[in-house]
């Protein structure tokens, strides 16, 4: 069964640190440009951060810009989501989605194949 399948999501502080991961299983993730997305309660889903195939190609959307990292270990089949200094903003269902493609447009995927069901992140005093 070809799926992503994200994990490392929890309940931090403001201003702490989480590491997502999404791993892919059924296929390899070294053809796929690989893009994180979140989804906050009654809001639209948002694109958060893109990574090319060769991840040296990466890519923010201004709100994470300078918090988020996202790196990728093909060997690994895993992409990661480094966030730290989370803000009460940030609380949201993270997905991570592929698309096989060699780089993301801008912060996101021009198309998906396909998508994780989500790692819920909860920032709380």
């Amino acid at each position: 069964q070809l799926q992503l399948v994200e994990s490392g999501g929890g309940e931090v502080q403001p201003g702490g640190s989480l590491r997502l991961s999404c791993a892919a299983s059924g296929f390899t993730l070294d053809y796929y440009a690989i893009g994180w997305y979140r989804q906050a309660p009654g809001k639209e889903r948002e694109g958060v951060s893109c990574i090319g195939v060769s991840g040296g190609s990466t890519n923010y959307a201004d709100s994470v810009k300078g918090r988020f990292t996202i790196s990728r270990d093909n060997a690994k089949n895993t992409v990661y989501l480094q966030m730290n200094g989370l803000k009460p903003e940030d609380p949201a269902v993270y997905y991570c989605a592929a698309e096989s493609a060699p780089v993301c447009l801008d912060y996101v995927l021009r198309g998906v194949d396909y998508w994780g069901k989500g790692t819920l992140v909860t920032v709380s005093s």
